[in-house]
């Protein structure tokens, strides 16, 4: 029971809420990851990963020949930086879903930090195993011989 002494089933009253600051208080931490998300880009849409030597390759990719749900993601992320969505998507549709679904999140965040109101970010255990579903049906699609147009 929350908030209620089981003992003596009395309410014990809770601390009153913190103020929530100013609104620049309340914004810097989704300014700084908007920061190093936009520099993270930056670096990629600078640094050609199409060119070899300038990023590793990719372990499991390497060693099994097999594309994990990863593979092409900073290809994509330089299409993508360069504004050609088609080459984003070829490279790695899962990452560009990603992008998308970050900015939604980030979004939604700073409109609740503005307002006052704490984020919160609370997936189900349905939502956490379909998002793994996802993710694993589309390395192995990508894998298979029908799933040629998923590679990098």
């Amino acid at each position: 029971m929350r908030g209620v002494n089981a003992d003596s089933q009395r309410v014990i009253p809770r601390p009153p809420p913190r103020p929530p600051g100013t609104v620049l208080g309340r914004l810097a931490v989704p300014a700084g990851i908007l920061a190093a998300v936009v520099g993270a880009f930056a670096y990629v849409g600078t640094v050609d990963p199409n060119e070899p030597g300038h990023y590793p390759v990719c372990p499991l990719l390497r060693i099994t020949g097999l594309y994990c749900p990863g593979c092409g993601g900073l290809r994509s992320a330089h299409a993508f930086v360069h504004g050609d969505l088609a080459a984003a998507l070829h490279d790695n549709a899962l990452a560009v879903v990603g992008y998308a679904g970050f900015a939604v999140v980030w979004t939604v965040w700073v409109v609740r930090a503005m307002r006052g109101r704490p984020a919160r970010l609370d997936p189900t255990s349905v939502q956490m195993w379909t998002l793994g579903a996802f993710v694993l049906v589309f390395t192995v699609v990508r894998n298979l011989p029908f799933g040629g147009w998923l590679h990098p």
